[in-house]
């Protein structure tokens, strides 16, 4: 399966180089835009095709489907990432990531106090890294409206 969906992706990716390099006449064909892009694309491509081949041609070992059960599993991460990018704005960045690094502890299984206490303590540096140390521009989320005049501009600004 994983060698079908390489091949897959790389073919689509191959078939997209024109339209995201252009290759631009005048130029020496070592500096074309399009060029290293093409060359990696199609070896990707070649590597893929030949992965394929050879899982085709070789026997067949069980617990193959278990694998693939195995990679499928990793989409719930997938998952529990976009449901953060969405309650960031929503709730705000300390109160997203506050709460998904407490349930993703729990997924995890980290079951005691101290380990959750100890995820919320990192939630909360790496807000505080992030905000004010590094001041990367995450804007607030919407339910800081709700908050009194004083505070608002404080959580917005550094949480």
């Amino acid at each position: 399966m994983f060698a079908w969906l390489f091949l897959a992706l790389s073919l689509f990716l191959l078939s997209q180089v024109r339209t995201q390099a252009p290759w631009v006449s005048g130029v020496k064909t070592f500096a074309q835009p399009a060029f290293w892009s093409l060359i990696s694309i199609a070896l990707m491509a070649l590597f893929a095709a030949l992965h394929l081949a050879s899982s085709l041609l070789s026997p067949r070992i069980p617990g193959r489907w278990h694998e693939l059960q195995q990679w499928a599993r990793a989409f719930e991460y997938v998952a529990w990432f976009m449901i953060y990018v969405l309650a960031v704005p929503w709730a705000g960045y300390l109160p997203s990531t506050i709460v998904f690094a407490a349930l993703l502890g729990l997924r995890a299984g980290y079951r005691s106090a101290r380990s959750i206490s100890a995820l919320v303590v990192l939630a909360i540096g790496i807000v505080v890294l992030f905000k004010s140390f590094l001041q990367v521009k995450i804007p607030g989320g919407a339910l800081y409206r709700h908050l009194p005049d004083g505070l608002r501009p404080f959580l917005l600004t550094y949480l």
